[in-house]
């Protein structure tokens, strides 16, 4: 039996807004909340106590969510099916003095986040996105979505062995961006940002704000068969994710024998090691809770959990046309083979043989083309929040995604039809 939840290219068109939607974590996860609560789904306190009731919630933590449906008649102990994913993307962050330059161009001062492709944000149209944290403790989104900052690359004249020894960037002496002329003026991008937010500058006491590139995604190619865009790493999943979620909610209760969640997590690309990580305790807690609100008892959660599986989903490489050899010889995924499974033996990715009998089960029940990832041996392998939620919650994890090129760039592309196979895998798995 095939299964009803399935995607076409209509969700490919709607994941480019969500891209646009999405320049910050903080950004992706309002704009996945948001269309969680069209779907009936409500917001939760985590200072709140919690109750039995069933139907759709969700915790909202900085640049993380965690959302779940409770089906009429599930029991403490009915276990989790969860799809895993990361709202960060490697780019570049203002720092708290922002307000520098020399030779009298007013530049802001940032710090690189993550393994971003440093010569990727050269000499391209950036905005100016974030959270502002105010004096009585609120927070306010900020998107400042139009050419603001740029990052001028040096002139080959001035640098001849550029295209002969390779460009070399200085992550600190090269990669502030230029935003106007003049004398420098402390405190002035905040005001600047406090303005356009609408709230008096003296009114903010932090802020949490990174450049952005503000060209949209595109299709590309004559058949318009790719897609190109930012932030592809990770929101693809994160979206994919959401649509998930929504789509196994609108099933009836009695077709849903697991609790769906969705767990898009901040800080992946360094390592997950916050109170919004995977490494955090944001995940557990959450499902514990949610056991204990039906009256469970910690043997409920342990029978949970020990049924729990969560499909880990985040980009990985397709074959690359110009380097074939960086490639594993005999697993070449391609734009349009359908989602990856991601497999290190090192547990660098959480797959197992196990892990894969239950992925190619989804995918083969939503008539869903899939994949195999492994690494070059010879090349070190990268990693996902997969081991991590393996190896805190004692939950068994698979490591998926959807293969793309140009990984941490700013700019990445991917097939325009992996993205809606990849939700339609998820949705089915989640439905159980």
């Amino acid at each position: 039996m095939s299964s009803p939840l399935r995607f076409d290219r209509g969700h490919t068109d709607d994941l480019m807004a969500f891209l646009m939607a999405g320049p910050t974590p903080y950004h992706a996860v309002a704009t996945a909340a948001a269309r969680l609560e069209k779907a009936g789904f409500r917001q939760v306190e985590e200072t709140a106590a919690w109750d039995a009731t069933t139907g759709g919630k969700y915790v909202l933590r900085g640049g993380a969510i965690v959302a779940w449906y409770v089906p009429e008649g599930a029991a403490a102990h009915t276990p989790f099916r969860i799809a895993g994913a990361h709202t960060d993307s490697p780019n570049l962050r203002v720092k708290p003095q922002p307000d520098t330059g020399s030779h009298g161009w007013r530049q802001v001062a940032v710090e690189i986040y993550g393994g971003t492709l440093l010569n990727t944000w050269l000499d391209r149209d950036l905005g100016l996105a974030g959270r502002i944290s105010l004096r009585d403790g609120t927070h306010r989104l900020v998107n400042i979505d139009r050419p603001l900052l740029r990052v001028p690359q040096l002139a080959v004249h001035l640098d001849r062995s550029a295209n002969t020894e390779g460009l070399k960037l200085d992550r600190q002496k090269h990669m502030q961006p230029v935003w106007g002329l003049g004398e420098v003026r402390e405190g002035d991008l905040i005001r600047f940002v406090a303005e356009e937010a609408g709230v008096d500058p003296a009114d903010v006491t932090g802020w949490d704000l990174m450049p952005h590139p503000v060209e949209p995604p595109a299709y590309l190619g004559r058949d318009r068969e790719l897609l190109a865009g930012p932030r592809m790493d990770n929101l693809i999943s994160v979206h994919a994710g959401t649509a998930a979620l929504a789509a196994v909610a609108g099933l009836p209760d009695d077709q849903i024998p697991y609790i769906p969640v969705l767990a898009a997590f901040d800080h992946e690309e360094n390592g997950s090691q916050s109170d919004t990580g995977a490494d955090g305790p944001l995940l557990g807690g959450v499902l514990e809770r949610s056991v204990f609100a039906r009256g469970g008892s910690y043997e409920d959660r342990a029978r949970a959990f020990a049924g729990t599986v969560c499909l880990s989903s985040d980009t990985g490489h397709a074959v690359h046309p110009n380097y074939g050899e960086r490639h594993d010889p005999t697993h070449h995924p391609v734009a349009n083979g359908g989602p990856i499974l991601k497999i290190n033996v090192n547990m660098r990715y959480a797959t197992d043989g196990s892990g894969r009998a239950v992925f190619a089960a989804a995918c083969e029940k939503a008539g869903v083309p899939w994949q195999t990832f492994v690494s070059n041996n010879s090349m070190p392998c990268g990693t996902t929040i997969g081991p991590i939620t393996a190896a805190r919650h004692g939950i068994q994890t698979v490591d998926i995604g959807v293969a793309i090129l140009s990984m941490h760039s700013a700019r990445e592309l991917c097939g325009a039809d992996d993205p809606y196979l990849l939700a339609g895998a998820l949705a089915t798995f989640l439905a159980g």
